[in-house]
């Protein structure tokens, strides 16, 4: 029993391990938020330089513009999504759309989803994440930048494809071994709060 509780934890561990760059960057719809309302802000007062340094800092460069305040909302928005896939699958509220799922037992569901993610998830992000490398490559190697007058070093945001992608295939590989060890019974099978949830909503609708 204790094995099986130490093996259970370490699971866990790395699952939140693959998981935390992704909740880190939760944080990024903060900064969003900022800098839309300054992006609206210095549109309505026609300023299109809004600082300038002397020194050449990374992805800004040496001043901001307009145009590079309106970059970071998406460079923010891209980094949220890319690492966030990870944090999502870890834990459970990724999107499903297939209705027969949430009517199955645990032992079924951990099947499905065990198929799910070696036949289609780990593969797919596999080959993205390896095809895309040679994209951030030659965006690094041409320093690519904004055509507008935004933000420098263009890889930056670029890279995070591969990254992402690395961790939300990680993170599906523990999701599988731990699944693995739930339906063998290696360790005992918990669904999680969201599947608890959905599961009661399910039943509600129909007592309804």
């Amino acid at each position: 029993m204790a094995e099986r509780r130490r093996l259970s934890r370490v699971i866990h561990a790395l699952e939140q391990a693959s998981a935390w760059p992704g909740r880190l960057a939760s944080w990024a719809v903060i900064l969003i938020m900022v800098f839309t309302v300054l992006s609206v802000l210095f549109s309505q007062l026609r300023i299109g330089v809004i600082a300038t340094w002397d020194v050449m800092l990374p992805l800004i460069g040496n001043r901001i513009t307009l145009a590079g305040l309106t970059e970071l909302q998406w460079h923010f928005f891209g980094l949220m999504v890319m690492l966030g896939g990870a944090y999502a699958l870890q834990a459970d509220r990724h999107i499903r759309v297939d209705i027969i799922y949430g009517q199955l037992g645990p032992r079924m569901r951990r099947s499905v989803d065990v198929l799910g993610d070696v036949v289609f998830l780990i593969p797919f992000c596999v080959v993205v994440a390896w095809l895309s490398l040679g994209y951030v490559e030659r965006s690094y190697v041409t320093g690519e930048r904004s055509d507008y007058g935004g933000l420098f070093d263009r890889y930056f945001i670029k890279s995070m494809i591969p990254i992402g992608l690395s961790l939300l295939a990680l993170a599906a590989s523990f999701r599988v071994v731990r699944n693995l060890c739930q339906i063998f019974g290696v360790i005992e099978i918990h669904e999680s709060e969201y599947a608890k949830q959905e599961k009661q909503d399910i039943e509600g609708r129909r007592g309804a």
